[in-house]
């Protein structure tokens, strides 16, 4: 997650059920951090273990897929709205019902700020955007999502590789991940009565959903294959793959060699260097193996970001230079230009180079121009996000060494690799790396070291990454004419009709009932011909 944290203290294996706020204590982030995570943790993995790796309530099943290709160009899939859970996860496919306007009377514009529309048309017009124009007073809003249009897709016609599949079958499926959002991307966020100063307060956690094809060759099933429970089998196999982590990193924090020649009130045994405590993050930007890959760096967790108003050629205006001179930009600094459709897609572009800074204007010059129309949609809320990675080590062990590819640092594994401040990382050998795989290290000037996991021996361990956790979900296997096979499972609700009595009084009931049959039969035994009958004590039968 994207944040201005202080850290992440939650651990599934502790199995810590609240956290405990005590009297005259600091608050801290982390804290109220780990209740959240506590809750949600415990939530998602009840309805995991009542629903399954996947379904959806009966009634309300969401995620239905049919196919359009009537009249269209391209092939397009219709995805019904209703709900859907993935590993515990709530996705909802419902679509927003756009707002209604009030008619403008003529008086009320006078004093209203330009862009506002007063009423609730701005929700709208986001949704007809959202739509591709699909929305308006001639064709009416579409009753759900389609898979050209759903709302975090972001698919593009222009790119082949966004097309569905010409070739049926193909297995339509969920993907579910989860990222942050800050008031950078969604500026509902942040509470203007705080001030221009202010940027931001608390971020959110947003749940993305995508529905995409695979195609029938990346499935190990046999040509023909239309048993549904097959079909799901092979489609977890290939998800299993896909979501295993394949690659590990250690952290350390070493006493650089020249620490004696920075001129800082630290401790001389200290072998984390840096003045400030730190939260760094190391996150995969391009992915492959170990000869493909490159990694970035933030001693921020990746928080400084500043939104862009606008773009011309290499120089982009922004809201804010920075909100001071540790969060802002200088020459030299690398930076991502994102928005929400990059961030949603997950597929990086080269990170760019300040080149020159202009105060005043508040623009900054970079090394090139944002490639995959990126930066170019206002209604997407362009901004930069600043990474601390340097082409060359600085003035005592500053820096990572080696030329970046693409702006990012190069993935070295088998060996020790420098940040900065006495702070190294180290990648496993045989590696697969996947864009987005992080690793947070929490840096302290208390005890001149980073907090990372090690034995007994005090070596550090190796970790897999923090995120980003992807959870899929077959939805259906479309075969063209031959219609489409619903791959989605369903639950009913565990409740049921209150009964009209406890058991122990049903079986207090049945008990009576039968003393009661038992009783009706005796007298009718008695009176049966030569049949016996009991005698009271202390009598005796007469014989004639």
């Amino acid at each position: 997650m994207h944040a201005d944290l202080s850290r992440i203290t939650f651990r599934p294996e502790r199995h810590y059920s609240a956290v405990l706020a005590q009297q005259g204590r600091v608050q801290l982030d982390a804290d109220a951090n780990e209740q959240t995570a506590i809750q949600l943790h415990r939530a998602r993995t009840i309805a995991a273990d009542l629903i399954g790796r996947h379904g959806g309530p009966a009634g309300a099943t969401g995620f239905a897929i049919g196919l359009d290709s009537r009249g269209h160009e391209l092939d397009d899939l219709t995805i019904g709205g209703g709900r859907y859970y993935v590993d515990g996860i709530l996705c909802d496919a419902s679509r927003p019902a756009p707002g209604d306007a009030v008619e403008d009377d003529g008086d009320g514009d006078e004093g209203r700020p330009d862009g506002e529309d007063g009423g609730r048309g701005g929700g709208r017009g986001r949704a007809e955007d959202r739509a591709g124009g699909r929305t308006g007073d001639t064709g009416g809003a579409p009753a759900h999502w389609t898979y050209w249009d759903q709302p975090d897709g972001h698919r593009d016609p222009e790119r082949p590789g966004d097309r569905l599949p010409t070739a049926f079958p193909y297995l339509a499926y969920l993907k579910v991940w989860e990222r942050t959002v800050t008031a950078a991307e969604d500026p509902v966020l942040r509470e203007v009565a705080l001030g221009p100063s202010v940027a931001d307060t608390a971020a959110r956690v947003k749940v993305v959903w995508q529905v995409l094809a695979l195609p029938a060759s990346e499935l190990e099933v046999e040509e023909g294959e239309t048993d549904k429970d097959a079909l799901r089998t092979a489609f977890h196999r290939w998800a299993d793959e896909r979501s295993a982590p394949k690659s590990r990193m250690a952290a350390r924090s070493r006493r650089p060699e020249r620490a004696d020649e920075d001129p800082c009130l630290l401790r001389p045994d200290a072998r984390y260097r840096g003045p400030e405590n730190q939260l760094y993050r190391v996150e995969v930007h391009e992915g492959g193996t170990a000869d493909e890959a490159t990694f970035k760096w933030s001693r921020e967790n990746g928080s400084v970001v500043l939104p862009v108003d606008g773009l011309d050629g290499t120089w982009a205006e922004l809201a804010t230079i920075g909100e001071d001179g540790r969060l802002d930009l200088n020459t030299g600094d690398w930076v991502e230009f994102a928005d929400t459709a990059y961030t949603s897609r997950g597929e990086p572009l080269p990170l760019l180079r300040v080149e020159e800074v202009d105060l005043p204007g508040r623009r900054v010059r970079l090394s090139g121009e944002p490639g995959g129309g990126v930066g170019r949609r206002p209604e997407l809320h362009p901004y930069l996000r600043r990474w601390d990675h340097r082409e060359a080590p600085g003035r005592g062990g500053h820096g990572t060494r080696g030329r970046p590819r693409g702006g990012a640092v190069r993935v070295e594994e088998g060996r020790w690799l420098p940040l900065e401040d006495g702070v190294e990382v180290y990648f496993e050998p045989g590696g697969a790396y996947r864009p987005g795989d992080h690793w947070l290290i929490p840096a302290r000037t208390a005890t001149g070291a980073v907090e990372w996991p090690v034995n007994a021996a005090r070596k550090p361990l190796l970790c897999a990454p923090a995120g980003i956790r992807v959870h899929h979900a077959p939805l259906a296997w479309v075969m063209g004419e031959y219609g489409v096979s619903d791959l989605r499972l369903s639950f009913g609700p565990l409740a049921g009709p209150v009964p009209s009595a406890t058991e122990e009084e049903l079986a207090a009931e049945a008990r009576a009932e039968a003393e009661e049959e038992f009783g009706a039969r005796a007298p009718a035994a008695r009176e049966e011909p030569g049949s016996e009958t009991d005698t009271a004590p202390g009598t005796s039968e007469r014989s004639e």
